[in-house]
């Protein structure tokens, strides 16, 4: 089962393809979910969403070691054409990640306690983003189990099946935001609660995706649990997963940060940032379908011991990811006054997303470059690298956010927020040749 040797642009392409469309849904639900209630004219409940969702990306991007590493194993396996092992790379983190969600289900009122002490939202907001973080927490179990076999088909370069499965995913919960929220006026418990029936929904269709393609290789399901329990495996996992774990919970600090800064600017500061977001969302979500192709493509490189094979992975994904940049920037300086002006109808928040717009504008050229080597070090699963490069990425973007949110107000928050992707791209970019040394 090596995986095939040529890597071309063709090949590239074939699989950021289906990742692109698959991530055009993520930032496509966010609008539907910033919408439906933008349009219900409460500007508290457009900041109750943001909070919400900021706070469930601390609970599940923390644990985002679940795809990202588990991405990294399997195409390290599949390079070496080690079958037994790329089922284990997926069984281990699948255990852990439903073991981890009952844990979040399980301690939901000490969690939501400390979340809301540290955010400083007005109490409208707080009292509806409580509604929607007690419904949703019910999908923690399926949320992280999803994120393992997500993990999986993309250290498989099954893209395609991942691209089905996110449409499943985010096509069911737009669908039940429309009835839950517009048909039922159940307001943010229906975004929430649309949410975790498509985590169900996902969870059983990925499943069996997932274990069909196992069957195809193997012609068995099982593994012997000595493979399962492997103390050398299991050690490499949990390395590779904590530096993930510290570097994602570093990078959703930072997401938290801007959004909770905003939140004391008051309502309107909140929402107009929270609707510029989702074009920064909508633009990380598309580059990463070249960041994810490098993720299998240099794994499997270094997998097989392959010099050449890494360094046209390198060439080729550099190359479509910056040109796929440049051309989103260029789209949202056209398209994204119309795309405000649907997405709430409170016209002071649309007057100050207008205000703040170029920012959101130059965030997909300035942070491409840190997406794309994110992707190359969790391929290699140069994980310390990577958390070492956060840290101190982190450290530049607070110090640069004090005197400039001081001096330039909301200006100098966003300012600070694309220092902060400039770091990281630098920061990763010193430790590059070690990537390189197979």
């Amino acid at each position: 089962m090596p995986a095939a040797s040529e890597v071309s642009r063709q090949r590239v392409l074939a699989i950021a393809w289906p990742i692109i469309l698959s991530n055009l849904s993520v930032p496509l639900l966010g609008m539907v979910d910033t919408a439906v209630i933008g349009n219900l004219g409460d500007t508290a409940l457009i900041g109750a969403i943001a909070v919400g969702a900021m706070i469930f990306s601390f609970l599940y991007w923390g644990f985002g070691f679940l795809r990202m590493g588990t991405t990294g194993l399997v195409a390290q396996a599949r390079g070496a054409g080690d079958v037994e092992e790329v089922k284990a790379s997926f069984y281990r983190p699948l255990a852990v990640g439903f073991g981890v969600g009952l844990t979040l289900f399980a301690l939901q009122v000490p969690i939501s306690r400390l979340a809301f002490l540290l955010i400083d939202g007005s109490t409208a907001v707080e009292h509806a983003a409580r509604t929607y973080f007690y419904v949703r927490i019910i999908g923690a179990p399926a949320s992280l189990a999803n994120l393992a076999i997500a993990g999986f088909l993309l250290g498989q370069e099954r893209t395609r099946a991942l691209l089905a499965v996110q449409i499943t995913l985010n096509g069911t919960n737009i669908l039940l935001d429309f009835l839950f929220v517009v048909g039922f006026g159940w307001g943010v418990a229906g975004v929430a609660a649309a949410t975790v029936i498509a985590e169900v929904t996902a969870l059983a269709f990925g499943s069996y995706l997932a274990l069909a393609r196992i069957h195809a290789e193997s012609r068995r399901l099982t593994i012997d649990l000595a493979r399962f329990w492997n103390i050398a495996a299991l050690k490499r996992m949990f390395v590779v997963n904590r530096d993930i774990m510290i570097r994602t919970l570093c990078l959703i600090f930072a997401f938290a940060w801007f959004t909770n800064q905003g939140a004391k600017s008051g309502d309107t500061i909140l929402a107009a940032n929270a609707i510029l977001m989702q074009f920064v969302s909508f633009s990380a979500f598309f580059l990463d379908g070249f960041a994810l192709s490098a993720e299998t493509l240099v794994g499997s490189a270094i997998g097989a011991r392959s010099g050449s094979r890494l360094n046209n992975a390198l060439r080729y994904t550099t190359e479509l990811s910056v040109g796929t940049a440049a051309v989103i920037s260029v789209g949202l300086y056209f398209a994204a006054i119309p795309v405000i002006a649907v997405l709430t109808n409170v016209d002071a928040v649309r007057n100050t997303a207008a205000i703040y717009l170029p920012w959101a504008v130059a965030a997909p050229i300035v942070s491409v470059w840190c997406y794309l080597l994110d992707g190359i070090f969790i391929g290699a699963t140069r994980t310390v690298e990577m958390r070492n490069a956060m840290i101190v990425s982190l450290a530049v973007y607070l110090a640069a956010w004090y005197p400039l949110q001081a001096h330039f107000g909301n200006h100098g928050l966003w300012s600070a927020f694309i220092i902060y992707f400039v770091a990281r791209a630098l920061s990763l970019l010193v430790y590059l040749p070690r990537v390189r040394s197979i």
